[in-house]
């Protein structure tokens, strides 16, 4: 039985079929619209979230599906000391497949061994969140034709940002990219990762401000700073408008630069920007509910399969 708990789980040739199931499915969505009739998803989500759970259940209904599950852990059984461990076997008796958010690095890795269905990790504290790679990566693949060969930036919480670490672990996997990973000092991706770029010979910089490398990138990826992360409020309030990305900055960038960000957005993108043919966070959005169904539905095919 196959999950989902870290975007290296799968092969490049796994993801790239899964990306190709889902942009037949925005082709032709009606074709699939009764291929899970009578499935379960289970929506554990212990941390709080709008677009990655509606998402989710978007996805399981659009293929004929049902939902069940819970948004918050305050309205499960853990508030009543429950273990996760027995939550994720009592869910996985009622439901085929399970999308897990946690606040705790590793906790979907904890659950799968224990689970009698896939599980598919929707976000783990600050370290990875493998569905929404898969979004970015269909996004850049549809806007660009290619996912190798270009210079990829990413802008603000580096060190808490779970979806820029797995869309690292992700576009390292293809020749041709460098990265220019853009944050003040106290945001930078954590050592491990930049170790590991290193390691395979992956090109990377260090900056502190995205004018110095506009005009150089094929992609600019924005996050907000995650209040959520900090331990010191202080230490949010000072940092969380360091970078604001608006019309302005944008004048040396090139034509065909496509704008992403994971969402929700606060005020690091200027609504202003909306408008620019360049920015693609809404059609993101869009395609993370296709990717999202191409992926409870190749999980549950190799299921059958195995």
């Amino acid at each position: 039985m196959r999950h989902l708990i870290d975007i290296t789980d799968f092969t490049v040739e796994e993801i790239e079929g899964i990306l190709d199931l889902g942009d037949k499915m925005i082709a032709d969505p009606d074709a699939y619209k009764e291929t899970l009739r009578g499935k379960i998803l289970a929506t554990l989500f212990f941390e709080p979230s709008t677009r990655t759970r509606l998402s989710f259940e978007s996805a399981m209904l659009s293929l004929g599906g049902s939902v069940l599950g819970f948004s918050s852990a305050d309205s499960s059984s853990t508030a009543k000391g429950e273990s996760l461990m027995d939550t994720i076997r009592t869910v996985s008796c009622y439901s085929d497949i399970i999308a897990m958010r946690h606040p705790k690095e590793g906790a979907p890795m904890a659950g799968s061994l224990r689970s009698y269905v896939p599980i598919i990790n929707a976000g783990d504290g600050g370290h990875n969140h493998p569905t929404q790679t898969l979004t970015d990566l269909m996004t850049i693949r549809r806007q660009k034709g290619r996912l190798d060969s270009m210079v990829v930036g990413l802008c603000g919480d580096l060190k808490f940002g779970r979806t820029v670490h797995s869309l690292i672990g992700a576009m390292s996997r293809y020749k041709g990219v460098t990265f220019v990973l853009i944050s003040p000092p106290e945001l930078k991706v954590p050592a491990y990762i930049t170790d590991e770029l290193k390691r395979k010979g992956i090109p990377f910089r260090e900056v502190e401000t995205m004018e110095e490398v506009m005009p150089e990138l094929d992609i600019l990826y924005m996050t907000r700073v995650q209040k959520e992360r900090f331990f010191n409020e202080a230490d949010y309030i000072r940092l969380k408008d360091t970078y604001i990305l608006d019309p302005e900055k944008l004048r040396t960038a090139k034509a065909d630069l496509s704008i992403l960000h994971p969402l929700p957005r606060v005020n690091e993108i200027s609504p202003k920007v909306d408008d620019d043919p360049r920015a693609v966070y809404f059609d993101q959005v869009r395609n993370g509910r296709f990717v999202r169904m191409a992926l409870i539905k190749t999980l549950l095919d190799w299921r059958n399969e195995a």
